[in-house]
């Protein structure tokens, strides 16, 4: 028997608990979000401390939602030209931006086609196109920054650290 809206009653019930399995065997960090049958997942990244991802299992659908990064301070149309191309090799999932152009990634799927090999390559993509891209973000979107931040803490003996990966781009360049 069917719901109203389309949905089998069992495919919910089953996407939760197929959710659920996946973080315990998986050994996920996850706590409820703030909405019925939202999961809210921490991935651990490399260029990215972690990525932030919500799993919300909705009456037909589970939606997808993780913050990437915020509007880009310069070059705005290469910026989001990056995001656009790599959104064609994206699988099941896409780049997208908020009212304000803060990066986020979104997607929706069945609940029918809710599988532990399914979250498994959703949370890879996400994970990879939120931290593996965010380099490179941050280069095109935010380089003149960066370029403030490293002369600030040069100038009083800051530690650098978390600017390193950038130190090529950063290191003996004009103060501005």
């Amino acid at each position: 028997m069917s719901t109203t809206d389309g949905a089998e009653p069992a495919a919910r019930d089953d996407a939760v608990r197929i959710l659920e399995a996946f973080l315990a065997d998986n050994e996920v960090e996850w706590e409820a979000g703030a909405r019925d049958d939202e999961y809210v997942v921490s991935l651990p990244g490399e260029r990215k401390l972690k990525t932030v991802c919500s799993l919300l299992i909705g009456e037909v659908s589970l939606t997808t939602t993780a913050f990437v990064i915020r509007h880009a301070d310069e070059n705005e149309a290469e910026f989001y030209r990056f995001l656009l191309r790599k959104n064609l090799r994206l699988p099941g999932i896409a780049y997208s931006i908020d009212g304000e152009g803060d990066v986020y990634l979104t997607g929706r799927a069945p609940l029918e086609g809710i599988s532990v090999a399914y979250l498994d390559r959703l949370l890879g993509v996400v994970l990879e196109a939120s931290d593996g891209a965010f380099n490179d973000l941050l280069v095109i979107g935010f380089l003149s920054s960066m370029k403030r931040e490293w002369a600030w803490r040069i100038s009083r003996g800051e530690s650098t650290r978390n600017l390193e990966a950038f130190r090529h781009l950063l290191e003996d360049q004009p103060r501005s």
